[in-house]
């Protein structure tokens, strides 16, 4: 997957969207934090650490401009980083400048704390269109598992959602704003590492 300008596609070429490897295959799952880095980042990067586990961390590029030394210490962890937007609009509701707009700021934003861009997109809400896809070659990164911790609060439920919905080639939404979430972490990952899985990035699950 190929580093992206900040620019909108050539005609006819529109972001690939990604949910979950299909076909089987090794028991990899992807991990994905949205909407931070925020107050609990890194506690949660020590969770990950104490298991070494990588995760991938779809980022808002204000939260990113807030406290940039954050996002260095995840991608120093060896963790993937996405852009999630400037702002965290629905997307489908902007015009196509707009969307770029958000798409570049962030991306500036993530390369002046980390020196790195990202090279995968998840749009606010999952929201997707033609219009939106677009706007970039940069594949867009949903999910097959939705834990709803950005509804529930609950960490027993969040942690129980995860490890009951995960097959192999699963992508997990999680948010690391919320508290509630953080707790969940380690028992997912104690369950599902003893039931044999590995966990990876996104850019690794899929093989880019």
């Amino acid at each position: 997957m190929a580093v992206e300008p900040p620019a909108a596609s050539p005609a006819g070429l529109v972001a690939p969207v990604l949910t979950a490897r299909s076909g089987g295959g090794p028991k990899h799952v992807a991990l994905t934090f949205d909407d931070g880095p925020g107050p609990h980042t890194a506690t949660l990067l020590r969770h990950l650490a104490a298991h070494d586990a990588r995760a991938t961390f779809f980022v808002v590029g204000r939260n990113v401009a807030a406290d940039p030394g954050l996002a260095r210490r995840i991608v120093a962890a060896g963790h993937q980083i996405g852009g999630h937007t400037w702002s965290h609009p629905d997307l489908t509701t902007l015009p196509p400048a707009a969307i770029r707009a958000e798409l570049a700021r962030t991306d500036r934003a993530v390369r002046a704390a980390t020196g790195v861009t990202p090279k995968i997109v998840r749009p606010p809400y999952g929201a997707l269109n033609a219009t939106v896809r677009a706007q970039t070659r940069r594949p867009m990164v949903l999910w097959d598992v939705d834990t709803e911790d950005w509804r529930l609060h609950d960490t027993a439920v969040v942690a129980r959602r995860a490890i009951r919905q995960v097959r192999p080639g699963s992508v997990v939404l999680f948010h690391d704003i919320h508290a509630e979430t953080v707790r969940a972490i380690p028992r997912v990952l104690r369950c599902l590492s003893a039931r044999g899985y590995r966990f990876v990035t996104v850019d690794q699950l899929f093989g880019g």
